[in-house]
């Protein structure tokens, strides 16, 4: 054991995947009391970095130290023993169980039981003392994204980690939940000797929650900051190795206007928003037309006699807080939900909904919220996942034609700059921007009518929320009709030509882009009329 102040320390760790060389003798300390930062592109090395620190990967060369004492951590179970707990950026909790049964679930049982009155007791007081209000009895089935984030996040904390590790812990998070969590985090971190590590792609949070930041680029650290002396313009030129375009930043930065860093872009004001371009378009031909629908999905989330309509050309953004309709609206045009009433015409032809790939079929394209949960195959190659709504086009007789595939695929990778070993790499090895990337190119190559993005810019670092925002531009000027679903206020404001708020089912709010107003769109969120 040696006497050092960090609590974690990765000293000249090298993991490669073949000749990818994906963590390169890194050097990376947490010291007790702090919470680091560690920045990247998707594909930079930092989920390897971790992963190795979780045991999940076993480093090829280098050493790993735990309060000062060296360790090979064969196993997420070890690495817990060892005092090392970390919050995954996609859900790991059992859609059939509770959240009493998820928080405890991996516990050393006594007497071969749990004690449920104890747990749910836990539940309620650790809730209490994060301020992650969730209750115990529900089913994870019954949560909204941002609930279930709160379940990861209680699951976590209920070992009483050392070091905690939060891979995009806020992504689906309100922002007064945001800032609630990291103050209790900061506060637990110093007063009580432990150490955190933060992965975001939201720069501002970085600034407001971390004391030093770390950036990596291809596997290796490319730059140190201590945070009070960095400003979100210098870190996100570090990660990409380029200046980017900020205008983007409103999604990049988390769109916060309360973090209390003005180097974070912030919403704009009504002076601001009256000088964003006009768009003089006629968009009076609609090519999809949602008339009175109503829909309630299996967690309750309803649509109440919702209208709609997007025209070719034109981005309709759709906004509110979650869990207000958003996602049932999403899955009706993924066909995975169908309506109870109303009608949804695709080029003024009646489109029958619930019947799987129908939505497809007739020319409308989506992007899901979560790509892990319907957007692709984890376990297929890369190759096999763009094909999958292309095989009647790629093969005869039900063969599909091996010289077809390759170039279909190779065009597509090419295109989208997807940065992948090969054509039949498994997906699940893929980056989170590389899989969007994937996904994208799948939807855009199948030539649709309607283009649906879902919260397209989540999780996302600041060069993959650039490709992604300029993709719906092209989209949108290649003639598609595009419908943006995102609660990324700036996001919504920059690409949308009208602007549509939904509170509870409804169409609370319908604004062009001319009367953008920022006050206005908030009450409507809020169920206020306008």
């Amino acid at each position: 054991m040696t006497d050092s102040p960090n609590v974690l320390e990765l000293v000249s760790v090298t993991k490669k995947f073949g000749s990818l060389v994906a963590c390169d003798a890194v050097e990376f300390a947490v010291p007790e009391g702090e919470i680091v930062g560690l920045l990247g592109q998707n594909g930079a090395g930092k989920s390897t970095l971790m992963n190795i620190v979780m045991g999940l990967y076993q480093p090829d060369s280098g050493k790993i130290l735990v309060q000062g004492k060296e360790e090979k951590i064969r196993s997420p179970k070890h690495a817990a023993e060892l005092g090392v707990a970390m919050v995954h950026q996609h859900f790991s909790v059992i859609d059939a169980l509770t959240v009493w049964e998820s928080v405890c679930l991996g516990d050393k049982l006594v007497r071969k039981r749990y004690d449920p009155k104890a747990v749910i007791e836990e539940v309620f007081s650790l809730a209490e003392k994060y301020g992650l209000e969730v209750n115990p009895h529900s089913r994870i089935s019954e949560l909204t994204p941002g609930q279930r984030q709160r379940v990861e996040i209680l699951k976590c904390l209920r070992r009483d980690p050392r070091v905690l590790i939060l891979d995009e812990p806020t992504s689906v998070l309100t922002d007064e939940e945001s800032i609630k969590f990291f103050d209790v985090v900061q506060r637990v971190v110093e007063d009580e000797g432990r150490a955190a590590v933060l992965i975001s792609h939201k720069l501002d949070e970085i600034l407001y929650a971390t004391k030093k930041v770390v950036i990596m680029r291809d596997g290796l650290v490319i730059e140190r900051f201590e945070t009070e002396k960095a400003e979100a313009g210098l870190l996100a030129e570090a990660m990409v190795g380029r200046k980017v375009s900020l205008r983007s930043r409103g999604s990049a930065f988390g769109v916060k206007d309360n973090l209390g860093n003005s180097t974070v872009e912030k919403l704009p004001d009504a002076h601001e928003i009256q000088k964003m371009p006009e768009r003089t378009k006629d968009y009076s031909q609609p090519i999809l037309r949602i008339e009175n629908v109503s829909c309630t999905d299996n967690t309750g989330r309803q649509l109440n006699s919702f209208d709609l309509d997007v025209s070719a050309g034109e981005v309709l953004g759709i906004t509110g807080a979650e869990g207000n309709g958003q996602s049932v609206l999403a899955d009706i045009l993924s066909s995975l939900l169908k309506i109870d009433s109303g009608k949804i015409y695709l080029d003024e032809k009646l489109v029958s909904t619930g019947i799987p790939g129908l939505m497809s079929e007739s020319g409308i394209a989506v992007i899901p919220e979560d790509r892990h949960e319907s957007g692709c195959a984890l376990d297929l190659t890369v190759a096999e996942n763009l094909i999958l709504n292309r095989l009647d086009k790629l093969s005869s007789w039900g063969i599909i034609s091996k010289e077809k595939r390759n170039s279909y695929v190779s065009g597509l990778i090419k295109k989208y700059d997807v940065k992948a070993f090969s054509a039949g790499q498994l997906f699940k090895n893929l980056s989170g921007g590389n899989q969007q990337k994937c996904v994208v190119a799948r939807e855009l190559a199948a030539e649709p009518k309607v283009l649906v993005a879902v919260q397209p810019t989540r999780g996302l670092d600041v060069g993959a929320i650039e490709f992604m925002v300029e993709q719906i531009k092209l989209a949108a000027t290649s003639g598609l009709a595009v419908l943006l679903i995102s609660t990324e206020i700036g996001e919504v404001l920059e690409l949308s030509d009208r602007l549509v708020v939904m509170h509870r089912g409804h169409n609370q709010l319908e604004l062009s882009r001319n009367d953008f107003d920022i006050e206005s769109i908030g009450m409507a969120m809020a169920g206020e009329s306008i």
